[in-house]
């Protein structure tokens, strides 16, 4: 076997993929080499559930499934999911004392098809807790640290899967994004991940905050790793998941290596404001002019209802989020409360000491938005909004192609650095408007920012354009290096 352990890590998935099905080196030396990093870059707190016998055991399945001649794709690739997909042979606490020490008696779809491919799983990795924040700083076990620098956030919810891929821990991993939680934890950690149509990837199994806009999707180093890892897990999924749409799965690597002569790259003017600092959008200016270096024509969009997907948002996700976390309540499942006197009592104090600051705080907001006497004012005036910013997409598709601007207004913020939950919600400008249309969104690396930080290019197609925006990330990434840079301070 050529490959010498110490460069499996400097492998995308794509390479490793090969790499595994050729023999050049086996499973089981892959998932050990991971494992050792994972645990060596614990500091990180990028992982939250790692079992070595289970991933081994895979690992030696994977090597005598290669070894018999497996058409699969993935196999023997180890990737980590977020710990909001259920697993029957790790726990699945969604990073929340509610869940603490839970294990699932099934799978969740993704991870189930992902294992399908052949992929051997490394563990579960942090997140905000269930999947309400911007930063990873809101777990219960504890905040991911940015590898690019250990004093600021890596994004969020999904900053264990991302903070894992920078820091070479893992060469994919699972995320999920509601609002942005794919996108924006790419952008600060310099990785690439999409979020697809809603509806093309299964909700089974994946724990619920807000379910008309949770959608899982893949992060990993580059476009072609997400090509082939969404390939996997999209599908539909009808008879577990009443969200599934019916649309058959897709290779999505096949268009790749398109041409991007004549691409319109729709540019709206709400994007490019006074919010946007201006290290970010230098970046972001740089990787549209390539764009235009490669035959893509840059076109001039709006989105007017743009600042308007804050409040929409945050009224029908915590509206949600109320009605999905009621079941966390103590009575057959999860954390329940010692001390109580009835059951009144038992709901109470099970759901005080459960739940963290945020995720009360959002239920609260959804509860109150859902009474009597407010959800005319604000839910159903918030439901029209939506569909309202949806048909603003669809006149801007019909200028454009597809849509490029910022995943986020800054490179990620110090630690701590925004502690009014007003703050974080604002990060989430740009994210959010694709996320309540349920359009196909992803980040890209584009360059770097104040500190040396990682910017992302947001890239927004129409529904089910998932292999466009994947061929503009790919043909991106064969023209700039940004992807392939990683941070220092990471022993080998």
């Amino acid at each position: 076997m050529s490959t010498s352990s110490h460069e499996l890590h400097d492998l995308s998935l794509a390479q490793l993929a090969a790499r595994l099905r050729a023999r050049e080196v086996s499973s089981v030396e892959t998932a050990q080499h991971f494992l050792a990093r994972a645990k060596a870059h614990g500091e990180l707190g990028a992982f939250v559930h790692i079992n070595e016998e289970v991933t081994l055991a895979q690992a030696r399945a994977a090597d005598a499934a290669i070894a018999a001649g497996t058409d699969a794709r993935l196999a023997g690739v180890p990737i980590a999911h977020k710990d909001l997909f259920v697993t029957r042979e790790f726990p699945t606490t969604a990073a929340s004392k509610m869940l603490a020490g839970y294990q699932s008696p099934f799978d969740a779809t993704m991870v189930t098809r992902l294992a399908e491919a052949g992929c051997v799983t490394l563990g579960k990795l942090n997140m905000d807790e269930f999947a309400m924040g911007s930063a990873n700083e809101n777990s219960a076990i504890g905040k991911v640290l940015n590898p690019w620098d250990r004093t600021r956030v890596p994004g969020g919810s999904s900053g264990g899967s991302a903070a894992a891929i920078a820091a070479r821990l893992a060469p994919g991993a699972t995320g999920t994004d509601t609002g942005g939680s794919i996108r924006q934890p790419a952008s600060f950690c310099g990785i690439t991940g999409i979020k697809p149509t809603y509806g093309r990837a299964s909700r089974y199994g994946m724990i619920a905050f807000a379910s008309s806009l949770d959608q899982a999707g893949p992060m990993a180093r580059t476009a072609e790793d997400c090509a082939l890892m969404l390939s996997a897990m999209c599908g539909p999924d009808a008879d577990r998941d009443s969200t599934s749409l019916d649309t058959p799965a897709e290779d999505f690597t096949l268009k790749l290596n398109d041409s991007l002569d004549g691409l319109r790259i729709g540019i709206p003017k709400e994007f490019f404001g006074d919010g946007l600092s201006a290290d970010v959008r230098a970046a972001i200016d740089g990787a549209l002019k390539e764009y235009e270096k490669l035959g893509a024509r840059l076109v001039p969009i709006s989105l007017p209802r743009t600042e308007l997907s804050i409040p929409v948002y945050y009224i029908i996700a915590p509206a949600e989020a109320s009605s999905n976390l009621s079941r966390f309540d103590g009575v057959k499942f999860g954390h329940r409360a010692r001390d109580y006197t009835d059951l009144e009592s038992m709901y109470k104090k099970t759901r005080a000491e459960g739940f963290g600051d945020e995720v009360k705080r959002r239920i609260i907001i959804g509860t109150y938005v859902l009474s009597h006497g407010y959800y005319d004012a604000y839910y159903l005036q918030a439901q029209k909004i939506r569909r309202m910013i949806a048909d603003d997409f669809q006149a801007a598709f019909r200028e454009c192609d597809i849509i490029a601007g910022p995943a986020a207004p800054t490179v990620a913020w110090a630690l701590g650095g925004k502690s009014d939950p007003l703050a974080n919600y604002l990060a989430d400008i740009y994210t959010l408007p694709a996320s309540l249309a349920g359009l196909p969104g992803m980040s890209v690396p584009a360059g770097f920012g104040e500190g040396g930080m990682p910017v992302g290019l947001q890239l927004i197609g129409n529904y089910f354009g998932e292999a466009r925006l994947l061929n503009a990330a790919h043909r991106l990434q064969q023209a700039t290096d940004f992807h392939l840079r990683q941070p220092t301070g990471l022993a080998r």
